[in-house]
């Protein structure tokens, strides 16, 4: 963690705050024309704490993550630069910290990446000279040092980053411990942003767990409004670590208005989350569906409220 306590970031300072933090996503497209991105992200001015941008989701190729953030700044945006280590070596990685930097780009959320052969250039040859929690304390002690890891030292202002880094909710068995996190944490995390979890049950089990482990990280749970059961089932069987309750697909098998309902869904499960001890907020994805965004995080009445417990 970083040891100078003013924020580096406001979301930083919202996961500080004690309010429940709503952060979002949206995938650039493929475009050379940044106009399309921002009609889908300017709606989230004033609603998200920030919002994600995605570095090559689903392994497909759209316009660079790091150009996207830069829109979102010169708009008023705050963003959450994704660096996937897919595609970069630790060369080019480093190059793109400094770049953020000096774009005015605090947030970097660092994963590990899609695999190619599930994208549609199955023949892309995948990088991963680091992997994500290497990149995590790379990126750390860049900021804590002012220095690259070969020790030379960066000129310019001093790196104010704030770093995400992922992880997926489970329901945890007897004696499950949350090492991947923990050594996330160690690496220099700052905050998390989960995998889909519709659960508020299996949320409130895994969040008590983490508790019991010791890991004290504000962790951004991942929801969706979800506009069909084929959608739903599609995220289940597609998207690694999902979890949708049967019930959910019933409903939105039986609506009149899936849509809507999924709507519906996605603002109970934030009013259950904020009641969940350690839950630092939400993290609201809407692949395809980026509409659907300002309406839930509006019609929740969640954004900027207290909580009413202390967050992990």
């Amino acid at each position: 963690m970083v040891t100078d306590r003013r924020a580096a970031s406001q979301l930083q300072a919202r996961l500080r705050s004690g309010e429940f933090v709503i952060t979002a996503e949206i995938t650039p497209p493929v475009s050379t024309d940044p106009a399309e991105f921002l009609r889908r992200a300017m709606p989230l001015k004033g609603l998200a704490t920030a919002v994600n941008v995605t570095d090559g989701a689903g392994a497909k190729v759209h316009l660079s993550s790091l150009a996207t953030a830069h829109f979102l700044v010169q708009s008023g945006i705050e963003p959450i630069f994704q660096m996937t280590c897919r595609d970069r070596n630790r060369l080019a990685l480093q190059g793109d910290i400094l770049g953020a930097a000096a774009l005015g780009i605090h947030n970097i959320l660092v994963l590990g990446g899609d695999d190619p052969k599930a994208g549609d250039q199955p023949d892309a040859k995948a990088v991963y000279d680091l992997d994500s929690r290497t990149l995590l304390a790379t990126a750390h002690r860049m900021r804590s040092e002012n220095a690259l890891p070969t020790g030379t030292k960066i000129a310019g202002p001093p790196l104010k980053l704030v770093l995400g880094a992922a992880d997926v909710p489970i329901d945890p068995p007897p004696g499950w411990e949350p090492k991947g996190l923990k050594a996330k944490l160690e690496a220099g995390a700052d905050f998390v942003q989960t995998q889909f979890c519709m659960d508020a049950g299996v949320v409130r089990r895994y969040m008590g767990r983490l508790g019991e482990s010791g890991v004290r990280i504000p962790i951004l749970i991942g929801v969706a409004p979800i506009p069909s059961a084929k959608s739903a089932r599609w995220m289940r069987e597609k998207l690694f670590g999902t979890i949708i309750p049967e019930a959910m697909v019933e409903r939105l098998e039986r609506a009149a208005d899936p849509k809507l309902e999924g709507r519906r869904i996605c603002i109970e499960v934030l009013r259950e989350l904020a009641e969940i001890p350690g839950v630092a907020g939400a993290h609201i994805m809407a692949p395809m569906n980026f509409g659907e965004i300002p309406a839930v995080i509006t019609e929740s009445g969640l954004a900027g409220r207290r909580l009413s417990h202390a967050v992990l």
